[in-house]
């Protein structure tokens, strides 16, 4: 389909959000440096506004725990925030081991059985969220017993110590079971979105490099999606247009799509593989076109969703193969009739010859004989057309050099008495050998008689351009497979074909120059046929003709046969 997209990784949880799962580790660790300092600085704030009533040993605490929280946070921020370093388990400990001994210190100095000691609540509950349940664990573990030896120093061990621990632990394994939870949902749902995307920039990507035209338009006939092959195809701007009402613009260049698009959006009803002339800019081409009825909300319009495609090529093809059918059927009743007529026009020319020198000098019958004999020749020659037309087949496939073998051809039309002195015949040959497999009697007459034609048709005026190369990919009209092709092109700058003559360019006895049999550009097209290959003609009246000739470059004549 042209360019692959890459496929979208799932977004990091440590840099960007999603909704519905547990923020990240630089976003939980920027609450906690909020929390860590706005807490320290009110314990601060408490104890020297009561300065009085608190005893200095509880103020310097206070003191020290605010400056330690304040360069301790200083450091981790620049640590993880600053020089964006990976949050490992090994700062995450030492977080937590920080945050305990503040939070003990808090409740040292305000008593052990204080609120302050919920505080250890909140610390488990953030390190359990931040750090797998096992880590999590072990800082409710360390709480637990820092708590304990301090309420011990404190004073006596209460059962509401041990209580308060068993909270402790009861909270670090709820929080931890919740947080794997979320973050397995999290996973997830971070895995369907970048599937999602990918999928939808796959689609997109198809749908920009598609050679088909695809369009969508809601109930009301306002453009949804447009691709750019749809815009090539219509010769419209449709981007500009997203939103809008654009079925008068389709109906202008292509009436038969726009009538379908509207019978498909009110009646529902699917239309296939249907035919329309487009009216381009400078030509009219024919595409194929489906269009197909999507469901809106109940109740509302459906939208119609227009799938179309150049058949031009498509047609031209099967022009080509009714055309070979034809010219099979034709040669092989022209053989038949050759044979039956040569051989008693020989016995008829023969007598007339024979009774003629009996006749005296200048009789009328002498004349007459000569006449007979004349056109006794002239059928003879015919006959002799007919006959080379039914024989056009490959007996001898050897490797050629296609520059070399238009050479040839060219230098035997150059002979020909049609061929004005003053006409131009150049041949374009970029690179050399152009290699070929075939019969080189047969592909001699392909170049012979199209150059000829060309050189008959312009007549004094002739300038003819033969070009000879390996043909691109693109060149190939589409659906035609064929390897490595090579490419013989002769156009002329002639009146051009009639559109009428055209259609029929290549059958038999169809010509449009006086006194032509019809019959060379019949034997060129089943010369290429031979080879496997495809003749096309494309004439703008007035405006001369080119002749696109595409042959294999290996051959087969068995396979052929």
């Amino acid at each position: 389909m042209g360019a692959v997209s890459a496929p979208v990784s799932a977004p990091s949880p440590l840099l960007h959000p999603s909704r519905g799962v547990v923020p990240p580790v630089r976003t939980l660790l920027q609450w906690l440096y909020v929390g860590r300092v706005s807490v320290a600085s009110a314990v601060f704030l408490a104890a020297a506004l009561a300065w009085w009533r608190a005893d200095l040993t509880a103020l310097l605490v206070a003191s020290l725990s605010v400056t330690l929280a304040l360069v301790v946070t200083a450091a981790s921020f620049w640590y993880s925030h600053i020089r964006l370093q990976e949050p490992g388990q090994t700062f995450l400990y030492g977080q937590a081991v920080f945050d305990v001994a503040l939070v003990t210190a808090i409740s040292h100095i305000s008593g052990p059985y204080s609120y302050f000691a919920a505080l250890y609540i909140l610390v488990i509950a953030v390190y359990t969220v931040l750090m797998p349940l096992a880590n999590g664990l072990l800082v409710a573990l360390l709480a637990g017993i820092v708590y304990t030896a301090d309420v011990i120093v404190g004073g006596e061990l209460s059962a509401a110590v041990l209580l308060q621990v068993a909270v402790f632990w009861l909270v670090a394994s709820a929080t931890g079971y919740l947080a794997s939870r979320v973050r397995v949902a999290g996973a997830a749902h971070e895995t369907l979105e970048a599937e999602l995307q990918r999928v939808r920039l796959e689609a997109a990507d198809i749908l920009r490099h598609i050679g088909a035209g695809v369009m969508t338009l809601d109930g009301d006939g306002r453009l949804v999606y447009a691709n750019p092959t749809a815009e090539a195809l219509l010769g419209l701007r449709l981007a500009e247009s997203l939103g809008q009402p654009v079925l008068e613009r389709v109906d202008r260049v292509a009436p038969l799509l726009g009538d379908a698009i509207r019978r498909t959006a009110r009646e529902g009803r699917r239309v296939v593989r249907t035919v329309a002339e487009v009216a381009g800019e400078g030509r009219t081409f024919p595409i194929g076109f489906t269009t197909t009825a999507v469901r809106a909300a109940e109740g509302g319009a459906p939208a119609v969703m227009a799938v179309f495609q150049d058949i031009s090529d498509a047609r031209r093809l099967e022009e080509l193969r009714l055309r070979t059918e034809r010219l099979e059927a034709v040669a092989e009743i022209s053989a038949s009739l050759a044979h039956e007529i040569k051989n008693p026009l020989a016995s008829i020319r023969s007598a007339v010859v024979q009774l003629s020198r009996l006749a005296p000098p200048g009789a009328d019958e002498r004349v007459l004989a000569g006449l007979i004999v004349r056109e006794s020749d002239r059928l003879s020659a015919l006959l002799t057309e007919f006959l080379d037309f039914s024989r056009v087949r490959v007996t001898r496939s050897v490797r050629l050099d296609l520059v070399a073998v238009a050479e040839h051809g060219i230098h035997l039309a150059r002979q020909h008495p049609d061929c004005s002195p003053d006409a131009k015949i150049t041949l374009d040959a970029s690179e050399r050998p152009v290699l070929v497999e075939g019969d080189e009697d047969l592909l001699h007459r392909v170049v012979f008689n199209l150059v000829l034609n060309a050189v008959q048709a312009a007549q004094a005026s002739a300038d003819v351009r033969v070009r000879v190369a390996a043909a691109a990919p693109g060149d190939l009209p589409g659906g035609v497979v064929m390897e490595s092709p090579r490419l013989l092109v002769v156009s002329d700058t002639g009146p051009g074909v009639a559109p009428e003559v055209l259609p029929r360019l290549f059958e038999p006895f169809v010509t449009a120059r006086v006194g032509g049999t019809g019959l060379g550009l019949a034997i060129v097209q089943r010369a290429v046929q031979a080879h496997r290959g495809l003749i096309f003609c494309d004439s703008v009246r007035g405006r001369g003709t080119t002749f696109t000739v595409f042959l294999p470059a290996r051959f087969d004549a068995e396979e052929t046969a």
